[in-house]
């Protein structure tokens, strides 16, 4: 019958491990074949981090902090109280903010000029949002109009749009 797979080593590695106070038995050679690591683990979380260039891309402010700034250097983008201990309902205002978020994406489509913010005051929505000014004055009015009102009866609360607009995407710096 043939040996194990873990006793069958490369020559001379028996002999090795037992000068070394290894024994050359079975266990030694198992463990001699995995890797170990003397270095703390350092995670590389590179998501939503822009990749730094040569220096032509153009960021705001929103995305040139990478995530770990939030609430130091910029704010959160979705503000409730279903964060707190002790309180429910956070699932269902990630996935309505998530809706909210591409509804908005959708209706103003290239107009976006930063990040919307959700804001949740007792039972009044609010979402802020800078535009740039890409299309008439009054088919913006229009398009806000018909969000707010299509958001209000879809989720049964005032929902109010805070607008700003800026003639053009402002650029914080180039990456």
């Amino acid at each position: 019958m043939a040996a194990p797979w873990w006793r069958v080593g490369r020559p001379g590695l028996e002999a090795w491990a037992a000068t070394r106070g290894g024994g050359g038995g079975p266990r030694w050679l198992l463990w001699a074949g995995q890797g170990f690591h003397t270095s703390v683990a350092r995670p590389k979380a590179k998501a939503a981090r822009i990749r730094s260039g040569k220096g032509i891309i153009p960021v705001t402010y929103e995305e040139a902090h990478p995530p770990h700034y939030i609430a130091h250097r910029k704010g959160w983008l979705s503000q409730h109280t279903s964060h707190l201990c002790g309180e429910e309902g956070a699932a269902e205002r990630a996935v309505e903010d998530v809706f909210i978020r591409k509804f908005i994406y959708g209706t103003f489509h290239g107009c976006l000029a930063n990040e919307i913010v959700l804001k949740r005051r007792a039972n009044m929505l609010i979402i802020c949002a800078v535009f740039v000014q890409k299309m008439l004055p009054h088919k913006l009015y229009f398009l806000i109009g018909y969000t707010e009102v299509l958001l209000s009866y879809l989720y049964k609360c005032p929902v109010k749009m805070e607008v700003q607009t800026v003639p053009e995407k402002v650029i914080y710096k180039y990456v």
